[in-house]
């Protein structure tokens, strides 16, 4: 998932920006490239503490959107994308019971065979989770 993070460079070479979307998540570096470096580690050590406390993480907003919002707040810097690995956060897996339509049982089971990234219907329907749910 990519999260976008606005980052400031300043005369002295050194750089320091945060994520619209993930209040109190902070990065710097003494030059742009330390800081780009640090944006990915402060966001993945921010969202394990919010994993840890059980609190919900938030979904990453349209840099267009931001803008649109508060475009005082984005002046004199750039965007970065920040791409992050979601999965580490999910969880143990638990096992449920679902009911799903024959039809759609066989449609899902032929799809796996043929998608071998794709163990089981579970890690399809996880998969499929992932794409449509948010965070």
């Amino acid at each position: 998932m990519f999260y976008p993070a606005y980052i400031h460079s300043d005369k002295d070479g050194s750089a320091s920006g945060f994520f619209p979307d993930v209040p109190g998540c902070f990065f710097a570096g003494d030059t742009l490239d330390d800081a780009f470096q640090d944006a990915r580690s402060a966001l993945t050590i921010h969202f394990e503490t919010l994993y840890e406390m059980e609190e919900i993480l938030p979904s990453p907003g349209a840099v267009e959107d931001h803008l649109q919002k508060a475009p005082e707040d984005y002046t004199g810097g750039q965007w970065l994308l920040v791409d992050i690995n979601m999965k580490q956060f999910e969880g143990k897996a638990e096992r449920i019971n679902i009911t799903l339509p024959r039809r759609l049982l066989l449609k899902i089971d032929s799809f796996v065979s043929e998608h071998p990234q794709f163990s089981n219907r579970s890690a399809f329907l996880a998969e499929a989770a992932r794409r449509v749910l948010p965070g």
